[in-house]
């Protein structure tokens, strides 16, 4: 007869949730490293012999990682749901190691060294693909798998601790790009080299933490709500004594096999508002546009008139993952909802902010006080909580389907954010210049702000302190 511990089993529950929340860094390394090394990458194929590198293929290239990410999203319920959780993050593992090495050497086998063609292009961003396909992937499972191991009380702040994970991989890119560009400073040829070597090695840096994460991901355990549905009870039981001792693993099993009779059930099982309501915080997480500020940092301050924007990204790096923390400390004291709506109204002021300072004379430092009050805001808000909403909002036997609806929405409207943001911004109207792309890019995203508080207002329940299997029982009653 197997023996099970009577007890929670110390530091096991943090020890797999600190793997789990590499994938979450790699979400973030991956997504922005681009800031850094994008205008690098932009001179390098404007050298072309043979294409003219445009601004709209800037873009493209520049967001083409989010093609493979809204793939790898739909991919992630598949997986999740045929071959698990755990193994599904060591494939995005495997995806952010060969991403990370075809983006330093796209012309493998393939392409002269050095010499940007189209086909070379074409290279690149397959690469990019691949590793969107990676973040995809770890975007869905992350939170997913930490949402199904922790316990209900400690859940939000656990998932929440994902998305920091995900700000500090981005922190960290910001600093390594710094580090890269300032490891030549002293060279009179600083710029050629950033523009033929230099972003190669912002993008090869990201190997280090994806070989790490493909390793680790191995040692720790599936989740016990994929093995019960798996009817792998004993195995589903040995991991919920580990983190909540035997008595209590024993009566969430029982709660977990009340809710799967079957391993999974039609998406709309439960009706159509609760995957309706998944979809949108993800489609609202994006269109407020936050990406487009994290994407283009360095741009967007060399624009305001600072002079070391690089050095301002790093900044503004450590301003998010502050804010971050907010969040993880508050979100099980203060609920969800209202966290994402003090945060969808602050971030209305502060775009609205940058969005005036374009068409009235200010200070510099009031638009940059600004985009940093609207990029703080989203980290205690709709950075951390949509994930949390979209790791507890389904019920069991829908969670690995619409988790994968909800995540490639939210990729779907990233890429249509990240690859119109630099023609919007770039616009031109009259007398007012380049100034009207400024002033419409950030109206536009403090007017969709305030939707976005409204919607929270009136649709979204709170499931603070609920279990998963309490929020069957919610969407059931109101199928």
């Amino acid at each position: 007869m197997t023996s099970y511990r009577q007890s929670p089993r110390p530091g096991y529950l943090f020890g797999i949730v600190m793997v789990a929340v590499i994938g979450g860094l790699l979400f973030g390394y991956d997504t922005a490293v681009i800031s850094g090394a994008e205008k690098g990458l932009q001179a390098f194929f404007q050298g072309s012999p043979d294409f003219v590198y445009t601004d709209a293929l800037h873009g493209f290239t520049t967001s083409s990682a989010l093609i493979g990410c809204v793939i790898g999203a739909f991919l992630s319920g598949l997986l999740a749901a045929r071959i698990g959780r755990k193994r599904s993050l060591f494939v995005a593992g495997v995806l952010f190691l060969l991403s990370a090495l075809g983006s330093y050497n796209p012309e493998f086998l393939f392409f002269a060294k050095g010499v940007p063609t189209r086909g070379l292009l074409i290279a690149f961003n397959c690469y990019r693909v691949l590793g969107g396909i990676g973040v995809g992937l770890a975007s869905a499972l992350c939170p997913m798998y930490i949402a199904e191991v922790a316990p209900a009380n400690r859940r939000g702040t656990l998932v929440s601790w994902n998305q920091f994970a995900i700000i500090f991989g981005q922190l960290v890119v910001y600093f390594v790009n710094f580090l890269i560009i300032q490891s030549h400073k002293g060279d009179p040829n600083v710029v050629a080299w950033t523009n033929t070597i230099g972003w190669r090695v912002m993008f090869v840096s990201e190997a280090v933490p994806a070989t790490l994460f493909a390793l680790l991901i191995l040692l720790v355990p599936e989740t016990p709500r994929f093995l019960a549905m798996s009817g792998q009870d004993e195995k589903a039981l040995t991991v919920l004594s580990n983190i909540n001792g035997e008595a209590r693993a024993r009566e969430i099993l029982a709660e977990i096999k009340a809710t799967t009779v079957d391993k999974t059930e039609h998406i709309f099982a439960y009706g159509f508002l609760v995957v309706f309501i998944g979809c949108m915080l993800s489609v609202f997480q994006q269109i407020i546009g936050i990406n487009a500020v994290l994407y283009f940092a360095p741009r967007i301050f060399e624009s305001m008139g600072v002079s070391n924007n690089m050095l301002f990204t790093v900044i503004m790096g450590i301003i998010n993952i502050s804010f971050t923390l907010v969040a993880v400390f508050t979100v099980e004291k203060l609920g969800r909802k209202p966290l994402l709506i003090t945060g969808s109204l602050g971030m209305a002021v502060g775009a609205l902010g940058v969005a005036l300072s374009n068409v009235i004379a200010m200070p510099a430092v009031v638009p940059v006080i600004s985009i940093m009050v609207y990029s703080a805001c989203f980290m205690f808000s709709w950075g951390p909580i949509c994930w949390v909403y979209i790791s507890e909002l389904f019920p069991n036997t829908i969670r690995s389907q619409a988790t994968a609806w909800a995540v490639a929405f939210q990729w779907i409207f990233n890429f249509i954010v990240s690859s119109t943001f630099v023609p919007m911004y770039n616009m031109k109207l009259g007398a007012m210049g380049d100034s009207f792309g400024h002033f419409f890019a950030y109206a536009l995203y403090g007017l969709i702000c305030i939707c976005a508080a409204i919607f929270v207002w009136k649709l979204v329940p709170e499931t603070k302190g609920k279990t998963l299997e309490d929020m069957t029982a919610l969407w059931r009653g109101k199928n």
